[in-house]
């Protein structure tokens, strides 16, 4: 009988990185320009650092939410159609316009529009049954007893990550992070990958979920 394979996902600059493990801790990792064969790899559950399920105006409140835990690497202001502006002086123009000054979107978050936009795409109420929204830094939150790692961009927080990934089954990552050179891949990008993975076998947490956007999706980010 097969094992299932459990799926994560995150976006890099060239594309998109997903690291798999299935039950017996048998792990490993893939790359990709687009989503489509990445998700048609066989796996019971996965899960994705991108936003899923979209308001056209305001913050969600599962970011709100998430925010409050593990802070600013949490990303407000994800909108639908945000990927339609010429350039992120026109977003948050018309946002402040719209919702007061302030409510406009970072620059982080301007810069993965396009990655929203290609998740939006595929994402359908169907879909988000075994293919959900997770954030990275919430996962980890959760996996080190809920207490806020030290940064990411740190080499502290960093071997912190890792070693909480080896403890879930992902033995391989300090190699993989060496086999990524010349992909485009960063090593956060395969590190947050395998983050969603882990979430993926083993999350039963979330924050959000109340909201439904106008394409029936929920509004909520697992852990």
């Amino acid at each position: 009988m097969r094992v299932p394979n459990y799926l994560g996902l995150d976006g890099f600059r060239f594309g998109w990185v997903a690291a798999w493990i299935d039950e017996r801790g048998d792990h490993g990792f893939d790359y990709s320009p687009g989503l489509t064969r990445l998700l048609a790899m066989s796996h019971a559950r996965a899960m994705i650092d991108m936003p899923i399920g979209l308001k056209p105006s305001g913050y969600r409140a599962c970011d709100l939410r998430a925010r409050e835990l593990v802070g600013p690497a949490v990303f407000l202001g994800a909108r639908r159609d945000l990927w339609t502006f010429s350039d992120m002086a026109a977003a948050n123009g018309y946002y402040w316009e719209q919702e007061g000054k302030g409510r406009g979107v970072s620059a982080q978050l301007w810069n993965i529009r396009d990655k929203i936009r290609d998740v939006d795409a595929i994402m359908t109420p169907e879909r988000q049954a075994t293919t959900g929204e997770a954030h990275p830094e919430l996962i980890f939150w959760n996996l080190a007893g809920r207490v806020r790692l030290a940064k990411k961009t740190m080499a502290e927080g960093r071997e912190q990550r890792i070693a909480l990934l080896a403890q879930r089954g992902f033995t391989r990552l300090p190699r993989w992070l060496t086999q990524r050179q010349g992909t485009g891949i960063g090593c956060d990008d395969l590190i947050d990958a395998c983050a969603c993975a882990v979430a993926a076998r083993d999350s039963t947490q979330r924050v959000g979920g109340d909201e439904i956007d106008s394409r029936g999706l929920r509004m909520e980010i697992n852990y």
